[in-house]
């Protein structure tokens, strides 16, 4: 009895308040994100299955990283980008998670991870996270934290350097942009431990060298890394 009366009480408010989809804008049911047209839309890499994926090979000869990995391609106009925005600077946390889930499920199928510690979201700069009002990175890193059940940590390791836009940037200057751009505060909790460290897009991967950079110092057992996409350049 109690089962009908929610499915009731669900009919009524999508009635008056009808759920839509976050990629098209079409009427959907609350419990859904995307319609299944918008979620056939999306661009998976299939990176996570695929050994010297081009997330990996970004990193050859700068930083050892066991296993990285989008899930997703990144293209402008594209719904990913869509969705990225309302993540970045629609104040839509929920995106973030969501997401992250899809992360998730896909590193809970690879054989490729290894046993995750941890999961570390890409660190804002205070400045910039007091801006935008959260980091974007650990509402991502929130939705792989829901499906592996795995700790997030987010006040281990900060970043001190408050970076011009890496957008115009190209290899070298990104890279010497993020040079000396993070510091870990809690070194002790980290030592020996698996971590998966967490963004939102990947293109040339100097944010993220340099981070890996900073928690290979400690040292951590290895540094994997899990994004939702990668840049088509």
């Amino acid at each position: 009895m109690l089962a009908i009366v929610k499915d009731y009480w669900t009919n009524f408010v999508h009635l008056f308040f009808p759920h839509t989809c976050t990629g098209c804008n079409t009427d959907i049911m609350p419990e859904q994100f995307l319609c299944t047209q918008c979620l056939m839309q999306l661009p998976r890499t299939g990176f996570f299955e695929a050994a010297d994926n081009p997330v990996e090979q970004s990193f050859y000869g700068r930083v050892t990283i066991d296993a990285a990995a989008a899930a997703f391609y990144f293209t402008k106009q594209s719904l990913v980008q869509q969705l990225l925005f309302q993540l970045k600077y629609k104040g839509r946390q929920d995106v973030g998670v969501w997401l992250g889930q899809q992360i998730g499920h896909q590193l809970n199928i690879s054989k490729r991870f290894k046993p995750i510690d941890a999961i570390i979201p890409l660190p804002l700069h205070p400045k910039k996270e007091k801006l935008r009002g959260y980091n974007q990175s650990t509402c991502i890193a929130k939705g792989i934290a829901e499906v592996l059940q795995k700790p997030v940590y987010t006040n281990v390791i900060v970043r001190k350097k408050f970076t011009q836009t890496q957008t115009q940037k190209n290899r070298v200057q990104r890279w010497e942009n993020m040079n000396d751009a993070f510091t870990i505060i809690e070194p002790a909790i980290l030592k020996q431990q698996n971590i998966l460290l967490v963004d939102d897009v990947i293109t040339t991967g100097a944010t993220l060298e340099a981070c890996s950079n900073a928690l290979l110092s400690v040292p951590v057992a290895s540094v994997q890394i899990a994004t939702v996409a990668y840049t088509l350049l």
